[in-house]
């Protein structure tokens, strides 16, 4: 059994479940990207995949991230999934399982995934945990967005969900993400289901203006409170690269090094 995560905090979680249960045991893979956010266009192709990685970087340029890129820190996702077919195809016994919750990071890494596994329908299951009642730290009920947000000896019941990714999912689902890498705009939300609307890069900028305050404003500070207000949210590199895009259009005024968040701070221009 192998399993496929989409961000590091569900590995982690993961891991401690699989402890709980000697039955789920298997390696864990986490895609890397996040393909909610940026260029898709060709995403299969040499040239979409480089043109993916030049957008990181710009994204990610002067920031506290700038580098992750190039250096190894981050993983190859084409070649994980090209070590994952290989494995998948040397022994015929292995299953896979993908894990995804309520929200545009893992329903976009989903369909860039099993674009590519249609020759291994029957071994590739789901685990979609949408809109599904888990009981939390504090014994209430809650329905989680991200797999992370569920106990580990939740996880004895969430295993249950495990279902096969039709034949019919493996012919329409690819269609749909075409349809997205066709689009090309720079940010994908989710609608419900597995539905994802597209928007222009500018997505989140509306939200992050209206948190910034005509006094000086520490942009960790501006982002715990993006994190905590917004029911749609990315992650920090993309919003400091809008904070960026925002300070080169003179719509707001910065101080301090953006490398550096703690000294890092905004202001709204005054006119």
């Amino acid at each position: 059994m192998i399993h496929i995560v989409f961000q590091k905090n569900d590995a982690d979680t993961l891991k401690k479940a699989i402890a709980l249960d000697e039955s789920m045991q298997g390696d864990i893979i986490q895609i890397a990207d996040d393909f909610a956010i940026g260029p898709i266009k060709d995403i299969y192709s040499t040239e979409g995949t480089e043109n993916r990685k030049q957008w990181w970087r710009e994204v990610l340029s002067g920031g506290p991230y700038e580098g992750i890129v190039d250096d190894g820190s981050v993983a190859d996702d084409n070649k994980t999934i090209a070590e994952l077919i290989e494995k998948l195809k040397t022994n015929s016994e292995e299953v896979l399982w993908i894990w995804a919750a309520q929200n545009q990071h893992d329903v976009s890494g989903y369909y860039w995934l099993m674009s590519q596994l249609k020759d291994f329908q029957g071994r590739v299951f789901i685990l979609y945990l949408n809109n599904l009642p888990f009981i939390n730290e504090k014994g209430h009920i809650f329905y989680p967005t991200n797999i992370f947000e569920i106990q580990p000896k939740e996880f004895l019941k969430a295993k249950k969900l495990a279902r096969p990714i039709t034949l019919s999912e493996f012919e329409v689902d690819p269609d749909e993400w075409t349809k997205l890498c066709n689009e090309n705009k720079g940010v994908r939300t989710l609608e419900g289901g597995k539905k994802l609307a597209q928007h222009n890069y500018d997505y989140y900028d509306n939200e992050l203006i209206k948190l910034i305050t005509p006094d000086w404003q520490k942009v960790n500070k501006l982002l715990h409170a993006f994190f905590s207000r917004s029911k749609i949210t990315t992650g920090d590199a993309y919003l400091i690269s809008r904070i960026k895009h925002m300070i080169q259009e003179n719509k707001i005024d910065a101080q301090g090094d953006i490398k550096n968040m703690k000294d890092f701070e905004v202001k709204l221009k005054v006119n």
